[in-house]
């Protein structure tokens, strides 16, 4: 019955990406994922919506994003939406994030996951970023002097995930896009899905697979595209209206492929889990950016205290002239978990840094509730 179950996931985990790829239109080289599952970087900048980049949550960003094999609860829903299914009843999670700090970017991020049926999971989650006040500049104001703006950008993701043996678990997550400021704004939707595989006598082998921001591209419209222009060979001052098209943006596509283990030491007389050494390791492969590396490892205690460090490489990160990022590669954190109440209810606070240059680093808050 195991082989059998194993046969099942291994299946299950290397051809449900292409039979979703499939489904979606983009198996072929022309296709969304463009044939991007090697890396794609001469792509760079041609996708919008990079927001569906960013990972708000503070416990998995701790280690670099490595943990798509075995990340659990609501935060799964940015890495593994798979990893949903494994609340245990209701999780409440709210954070908080100081995006490249200096640049006066906010990220609050706030979710939900309940547990429904036998082995299944709900989810609902809302990032939203605040780009703070910027001045409204014209050629005759290039100082400004017009008022200000602000650029509102929502991202609310739906999930449901299931356990599909003791072993196999799977999931699913539509997003609602929003980009918007006074008088343009653009609205998409994105699908993700994944699958986690976890196996040995304490399911301390793990193995993921997750595609994600697959759908349709976007497009701005609004008021902002229109200009007025004097009308041609008119003796009488008319003025008309244009309307300007917006080019239309494909959605970051990627792909992640992960693996990590946990190794129990120096264990109690109970034979309780008391320290744990997790390492992690996720490939990702971007369909518009450079192809990424992703390694992390955590050490925990009882549960209770949770620290954490990780490491993203992509081609030329090390070399300041050919890095193409803000991030240069590491990342660390910790996480304080309390239990409370007669049902083993938990509160946690958990924190991630982020190494960046220029900026001073992305600094992460989260505090979350396990019911």
């Amino acid at each position: 019955m195991k082989k059998k179950k194993l046969i099942i996931a291994t299946a299950v985990i290397f051809f449900m990406p292409s039979f979703l790829a499939f489904v979606c239109g983009i198996s072929s080289p022309q296709g969304r994922l463009g044939g991007a599952f090697a890396g794609n970087p001469d792509r760079s900048g041609q996708a919008g919506a990079t927001e569906l980049l960013i990972n708000p949550w503070a416990r998995s960003s701790g280690w670099a994003g490595a943990n798509g094999a075995g990340a659990h609860g609501l935060e799964a829903m940015f890495s593994n939406v798979a990893g949903t299914a494994f609340t245990k009843n209701t999780e409440l999670l709210f954070a908080r994030t100081q995006w490249l700090k200096g640049s006066d970017i906010n990220i609050n991020a706030f979710g939900l996951t309940q547990h429904v049926g036998e082995t299944g999971a709900i989810g609902l989650a809302i990032m939203s970023m605040n780009f703070g006040n910027i001045p409204v500049t014209t050629v005759e104001q290039p100082e400004g002097g017009n008022g200000t703006y602000s650029p509102q950008f929502l991202n609310i993701s739906l999930s449901y995930a299931k356990g599909f043996s003791d072993n196999i678990y799977g999931g699913l997550a539509v997003k609602v896009i929003t980009e918007k400021t006074a008088n343009i704004s653009a609205r998409g939707v994105a699908l993700d899905a994944g699958i986690q595989y976890v196996a040995g006598k304490r399911d301390q082998l793990k193995f993921g697979i997750s595609l994600k921001n697959v759908g349709p591209r976007m497009i701005f419209n609004g008021d902002g595209l229109s200009f007025k222009t004097p009308v041609p060979s008119s003796t009488q001052n008319n003025t008309m209206t244009v309307d300007q098209r917006s080019a239309q943006y494909e959605l970051p596509s990627l792909l992640n492929i992960g693996a990590g283990y946990d190794f129990y030491i120096l264990q109690d007389t109970t034979a309780k889990k008391t320290h744990r050494i997790t390492t992690m390791g996720t490939f990702t492969s971007n369909s518009f950016e450079k192809d990424q590396f992703k390694l992390g490892v955590e050490y925990g205690w009882k549960n209770i205290l949770m620290v954490r460090a990780g490491y993203t490489y992509e081609k030329g990160i090390l070399d300041v002239n050919k890095r193409t990022s803000a991030f240069t590669g590491p990342s660390a954190g910790f996480t304080i978990e309390m239990p409370f109440g007669k049902n083993k209810s938990t509160f946690a606070i958990d924190y991630s840094y982020r190494s960046t240059n220029p900026f001073n680093g992305t600094h992460s808050i989260g505090a979350r509730i396990n019911l």
